[in-house]
């Protein structure tokens, strides 16, 4: 063969060696970047999540001092006209609404935590503690299981 031809020839691999090291560096830097825009929406994705917890949490937190102060002001007497009732049945229905929110947002150890709050309260509210018994202590424990599990999801 002639000098031109293997001068031809490898200029040719150095070409098709050149393409082939181009399109192999493309591929990765594509693929590089899917994966890195992969990895954004998830931490988005997360973030977002993570934002409704919190908000699902200050929604149940509230609504549970809201049902405290319910038991704390529960008169000795009342009936299904008396104004303490129809506020505390309005927040009641809240809490539950709030206690069943948590078991969708939630992994069910914090749910647990927070449901056996809400029965605490829920009873404290309708039924009332025995003479002597204190609101706050009753509900204490239950109240911080459940705080402590929540953070302990939340990081």
């Amino acid at each position: 063969m002639s000098g031109q031809v293997w001068v031809s020839l490898i200029s040719l691999g150095g070409v098709v060696l050149g393409g082939s090291l181009s399109y192999l560096v493309q591929h990765r830097t594509q693929l590089s970047a899917e994966h890195a825009e992969q990895q954004r929406q998830q931490i988005a994705l997360s973030e977002a999540r993570r934002g409704e917890r919190l908000a699902l949490l200050e929604r149940f937190i509230e609504v549970s001092a809201e049902a405290e102060r319910c038991a704390y002001a529960r008169p000795s007497e009342w009936d299904d006209t008396h104004a303490w009732y129809l506020t505390t049945r309005e927040i009641m229905a809240r809490f539950w609404v709030a206690d069943r929110l948590i078991r969708i947002q939630f992994p069910l150890p914090v749910h647990d935590a927070a449901h056996a709050h809400f029965l605490g309260l829920n009873r404290t509210v309708w039924e009332g503690l025995p003479e002597g018994e204190s609101v706050r202590d009753y509900l204490e424990d239950n109240q911080m299981a459940f705080l402590d599990a929540a953070r302990a999801v939340m990081g």
